[in-house]
């Protein structure tokens, strides 16, 4: 990525803000867990969660990444904090410890290629976790809220930032485009099929994005197992990618390592259809790890798998050829597959 800034770009790649969690996941259950009985998980991993999975992702894929977000007064946020600073290298000037607030905490159950969730948490005061001037940044990544702008993007758009935007469902059932003010700002806008649809009030993910085509420059839909469809409104260019077909151990940040895969393409300046299935590649890799953070791909991961598909038999010449655009971006030669990265535990004591 070093090659591809210019030396009038801003030091920071990225930048984000949001709500980081502690998570702890469960995996390897054969079922959903029964009330009255205790259920046995076979793997089990902790990370940072919430914003730090995108943050990590986009750190991970060579991007010089800045992070807003309040910390807990506790060990819980130490080990958060450090993991993020210290093992990611992703920059935490802008992020306060609040002191007195303990870390939000989230337990996911992962099975049968879902996960149940239970999260506890109280929300951090407002002006320690959002930045009343975020830095310049050549792009940022802001998740948007019903009827809740955020000053900030407004400001980063201002100074140059080119703005990538996700959305949570919306619990009030309104589905008010007109709700999401900062979409204004944004340069490209990345829903799911089922919070597309609901927003345009289509009945398919396509014309959902070709709807949104509308009211954004550039609109990305993600399919789940069936993709991602993308629809340029400048040049009324369209890409459709189909998804990679992995084993999912945990499907656990998968959307935000979508997304920072499409930013770094967009970055980079590839063409649509390589960032759509770039992302798409992050992503499927992401999911045969446990957690949103710790599981997201790095460029050796990326190349290990291009050097191991080309060597399975039975591949599908035009699938391969999706992804040849990746052979001259691959450092080499790659680690031996499969990797590993999560760790199962808060953290080891460095030895004596």
């Amino acid at each position: 990525m070093d090659g591809l800034r210019d030396p009038r770009d801003p030091p920071c790649d990225v930048f984000l803000t949001g709500t980081v969690f502690l998570d702890i996941i469960f995996t390897g259950l054969d079922s959903a867990p029964v009330r009255g009985t205790e259920s046995w998980a076979r793997g089990m991993g902790s990370s940072p969660g919430g914003v730090a999975n995108m943050a990590t992702a986009l750190a991970r894929l060579g991007l010089h990444t800045s992070l807003a977000a309040a910390f807990g007064d506790d060990h819980y946020g130490e080990y958060c904090w450090d993991a993020l600073e210290q093992g990611e290298g992703i920059d935490l000037s802008l992020s306060r410890t609040v002191r007195g607030w303990h870390s939000p905490v989230t337990v996911s159950m992962a099975y049968e290629g879902e996960r149940t969730m239970v999260t506890h948490g109280h929300e951090a005061p407002h002006e320690l976790s959002a930045p009343s001037c975020p830095p310049r940044a050549r792009a940022a990544v802001a998740s948007l809220e019903p009827g809740r702008p955020e000053a900030w993007i407004a400001d980063a758009a201002r100074s140059g930032s080119r703005i990538f935007a996700d959305v949570g469902w919306d619990d009030s059932g309104r589905w008010d485009l007109a709700a999401l003010a900062d979409l204004a700002h944004c340069e490209a806008f990345l829903p799911n099929a089922a919070e597309a649809m609901r927003y345009t009030r289509t009945d398919c993910p396509r014309a959902a994005a070709r709807a949104l085509a509308e009211k954004v420059p550039l609109a990305v839909v993600t399919l789940g197992s069936e993709g991602a469809y993308a629809v340029d409104a400048a040049t009324g260019e369209t890409a459709d990618v189909p998804a990679i077909a992995v084993e999912a151990l945990d499907p656990t940040g998968a959307g935000d390592v979508f997304v920072a895969g499409f930013v770094t393409g967009t970055l980079a300046g590839w063409p649509l259809a390589d960032r759509l299935a770039f992302a798409g590649l992050t992503a499927a890799l992401s999911v045969q790890e446990f957690g949103g953070s710790l599981s997201a791909p790095g460029w050796a991961e990326i190349a290990s798998w291009w050097e191991r598909v080309r060597t399975l038999p039975d591949q599908d010449p035009a699938a391969l050829r999706r992804y040849a655009f990746l052979s001259a971006l691959l450092p080499g030669p790659a680690r031996t597959w499969p990797l590993r990265r999560a760790l199962p535990t808060l953290g080891f004591r460095p030895p004596s």
